[in-house]
């Protein structure tokens, strides 16, 4: 606490005055110091305040002395003139019990405030991961995919007739039982993933590791992580009605009636629900990969193509729609944002243009290319691969790795980012001769790291395909479903309209071997589609 006789002289009052004084002060310290100190600890920080006045408030009469001290009582000070409106709401402070014979003495407003402690930071802990990459050896897309996903369409059709399945009540997870248990395992049986027997055992009522197992089952069909525990993102899938996964499998089913695929020995699928790459070998997936597709406002089309070149270490011109809609508005408000990117404008001669003689509140920059230098930073990462085609999309590295991570991986402009891609991109190159003999992900670091822009193309080009599957069936006889992102899953639902989201047009590849007939007249009835066009 500040000295209370700061500013005050006592050595022109003779001693005897001296003495009462210093009495006076002493008595003032022992009756109200420590309630004082008290009332500091426990009073709130005071908001910011004028400097002190000269002399004490005293907007009451100050109290009486204690009996104990004897003396001729002393005038109470004359009041503060009352402060500025913009200081009236801070409290006035409270006042000091005045000795007789004392002086009175200045009030210190910001004295003996204990700061209180800082707030701790929030730690924000992200959930935990619900799904999982396929491990399964069957692609995703086969040459017989349609036949059988429109024939599992017709199957669900009949599951959908018969009343469909009731709703789960969760979580339910090991050490369940009774009727929860019992009811479980009825839905499980619906969908094949338990068999009727095991549905209406004697051990029914009890969780065993058998419908842990199915449990499991139904997980990796729905592309999550087997836990064997129904609970969140496994229990609202549990929950998806059967009318919902007739429309995602006849859907799915009219949309591959419109491509006319090349297989081959070796070719790529991505479907984009799943976002997933899968690179196929002799009818096997060899590899898999994690992938980001685009946001629901830039959908990646459906389309087919041939992957044809390896970019390394490219440059990324930026395409129109993001100049209009992301860089004008950011350096409206970021001059410096363009320079910070190492994204250089070029006029029509290839000439570099200083970003501050453009006038960024009109729309001249779409008048310019726009190109970001290779590097580490660079929005394609530092592998490109291409697969022309009029869609002008792409797969591509990135430089925010971390977003493979997470469930919702729809967050690109249209292009497809892949996990791994110098495993990736060395698959893609078996073949194809490398200086130093093969292209493996050695040789493909070592090049990059020079940092000179090179094309590898390709000795034999490798087909590709990206597909939107809600729910498809293969030859495993295993019938697997997706969340329907892009809100484009519409056949058999009443309220569809001409208005209603469509995938972008697809780019067919030539020679492609007919999927099976057709083999049900039903079958047409329930998604509209027509025969594979013949190759």
């Amino acid at each position: 606490m500040r000295d209370v006789t700061e500013g005050f002289d006592a050595s022109n009052l003779e001693s005897p005055v001296r003495i009462q004084l210093w009495s006076g002060v002493a008595a003032l310290f022992m009756m109200c110091g420590s309630t004082a100190m008290a009332e500091d600890a426990l009073a709130p920080p005071p908001p910011a305040a004028p400097a002190p006045v000269a002399t004490a408030p005293a907007a009451k009469p100050a109290a009486p002395p204690p009996a104990a001290v004897s003396a001729a009582p002393v005038a109470p000070p004359a009041p503060t003139p009352a402060a500025p409106a913009a200081t009236a709401a801070a409290p006035a402070p409270l006042p000091i019990p005045v000795v007789p014979g004392a002086i009175p003495l200045p009030v210190d407003a910001g004295a003996a405030v204990i700061p209180l402690p800082k707030p701790k930071k929030k730690i924000v802990v992200a959930p935990p991961l619900e799904t999982a990459l396929s491990d399964s050896p069957t692609p995703s897309l086969q040459p017989e995919t349609f036949f059988l996903t429109a024939k599992a369409a017709e199957r669900y059709a009949a599951i959908d007739a018969a009343g469909g399945w009731a709703q789960t009540e969760g979580p339910v997870r090991p050490g369940a039982k009774g009727d929860a248990v019992m009811a479980l395992r009825q839905r499980l049986a619906i969908e094949g993933d338990l068999d009727e027997a095991d549905a209406a055992s004697s051990a029914a009522p009890r969780w065993d590791a058998t419908l842990a197992a199915a449990v499991k089952h139904f997980q990796m069909r729905m592309g999550l992580r087997q836990t064997g525990i129904v609970a969140g993102a496994t229990l609202k899938a549990i929950n998806v009605p059967a009318t919902e996964r007739v429309k995602e499998l006849a859907s799915s089913a009219r949309r591959l009636s419109a491509f006319n695929f090349g297989f081959g020995d070796r070719y790529v699928v991505v479907n984009l629900p799943s976002t997933s790459v899968e690179a196929v070998e002799n009818g096997k997936v060899a590899h898999h990969y994690v992938a980001i597709v685009g946001d629901v406002d830039h959908p990646s089309p459906e389309i087919a193509a041939h992957i044809s070149v390896i970019n390394l270490n490219p440059t990324w011109t930026v395409p129109t729609s993001i100049i209009k809609k992301e860089i004008i508005p950011k350096m409206q408000k970021d001059p410096g944002y363009l320079t910070r990117s190492k994204i250089r404008i070029l006029d029509g001669s290839g000439d570099e243009v200083n970003p501050a003689s453009i006038d960024w509140s009109s729309q001249r920059a779409v008048n310019y290319t726009l190109r970001q230098d290779s590097g580490a930073s660079n929005s394609l990462g530092q592998i490109r691969i291409g697969m022309p085609n009029k869609l002008a999309v792409y797969m591509h590295d990135t430089p925010g790795k971390r977003l493979f991570g997470a469930d919702y991986r729809f967050l690109s402009h249209g292009c497809v980012r892949v996990a791994g891609v110098y495993d990736f991109a060395s698959w893609l190159l078996e073949g194809t001769p490398a200086p130093g003999g093969v292209w493996d992900k050695a040789a493909l670091l070592a090049k990059v790291k020079e940092g000179a822009r090179e094309d590898v193309k390709l000795t034999k080009a490798v087909p590709v395909i990206w597909v939107y599957m809600t729910g498809w069936a293969n030859s495993d006889g295993i019938v697997n479903f997706r969340n329907d992102v892009y809100g484009i899953d519409t056949v058999g639902d009443a309220t569809a309209s001409v208005d209603a989201p469509q995938p972008a047009p697809v780019a067919a590849l030539p020679a492609a071997p007919a999927p099976p007939p057709i083999g049900t007249p039903g079958l047409l009835g329930i998604f509209g589609a027509q025969p594979p066009r013949a190759p």
